[in-house]
């Protein structure tokens, strides 16, 4: 099993019930709605599709009635949601890292039975995390988890996510013109995959190592651009989210992110856009 690097969690937010004693009339009026299984799920206690499941199996009540309509419409600040019995709780927000391993499925669970990247947190204890973006099953490198499904959502938004980093070694050696097109872009199935840059790090006969940076991630992005020009790869090694290195995590280790990263990430969208 994965050797652990512990550092002490960032208590991002506190949990609590949903019940909002001290909300004003006026503020319950305009308390917006929201489907229960997104309600589960926005607390961090699991995925939407697993809070589906725990209300269609009539785990989940409002106002101590059992509900078994995923979407039934729920206003936080005036009804009270208990699962198995109990007041449902907010889950303290996790932000983590992973250094993820070659040959391991970016998913909770896999219909082939392959290895996910959950082996890499067998016996933490941690809650229910999930992961923010994808690297395939040939990718390595940086994956961050977490269970604040709204700051996931930002960081994998084209439009207000980090830049992504990686590093890739190709089966050939690219010229300036095939590097002019990377950044260009290409057209593939129907979707414009681009480079937002690229630069040569290192080459010999018949191989070279690239620094590419994306800001938006297709699926196999990187992949279908070199291949498309010619390049099979042979390593794909994400070493930065943002401002966030790799840095020395092993591969199948973890950590907190701290909260000078967080801020760091928060603040990076902004910056890496405005300069592309």
């Amino acid at each position: 099993m994965p050797r652990r690097i512990s550092r002490d969690a960032r208590p991002a937010r506190q949990g609590g019930h949903f019940v909002s004693p001290s909300a004003t009339g006026a503020k319950k009026a305009a308390a917006p709605r929201h489907g229960l299984a997104r309600v589960l799920s926005k607390a961090g206690v699991c995925s939407r599709a697993e809070a589906a499941r725990r209300v269609l199996a009539g785990r989940v009540a409002v106002d101590g009635r059992v509900v078994r309509d995923p979407e039934f419409p729920v206003v936080l600040a005036r009804q009270r949601v208990t699962m198995d019995g109990e007041p449902l709780v907010a889950a303290r927000r996790l932000y983590v890292a992973l250094n993820k391993p070659r040959g391991l499925v970016t998913s909770v669970r896999d219909e082939q039975g392959r290895d996910t990247v959950y082996r890499c947190f067998d016996g933490a204890g941690l809650p229910w995390l999930a992961p923010v973006g994808r690297l395939d099953k040939a990718s390595e490198g940086l994956l961050f988890f977490s269970n604040d499904p709204e700051w996931a959502a930002r960081l994998t938004d084209p439009a207000t996510g980090p830049l992504k980093t990686y590093r890739v070694q190709i089966d050939g050696v690219p010229d300036a013109a095939q590097l002019a097109r990377m950044q260009e872009g290409i057209e593939d199935a129907g979707e414009h995959l681009a480079a937002h840059s690229v630069a040569v790090l290192r080459r010999s006969e018949r191989t070279a190592w690239l620094e590419i940076v994306l800001d938006e991630g297709r699926n196999r992005h990187i992949r279908r651009l070199l291949q498309v020009l010619g390049f099979e790869v042979l390593r794909l090694v994400r070493v930065a989210i943002g401002p966030v290195p790799l840095g020395e995590l092993g591969k199948g280790q973890w950590r907190m992110l701290e909260a000078a990263e967080l801020e760091a990430l928060a603040g990076a969208a902004a910056g890496s856009h405005a300069n592309s």
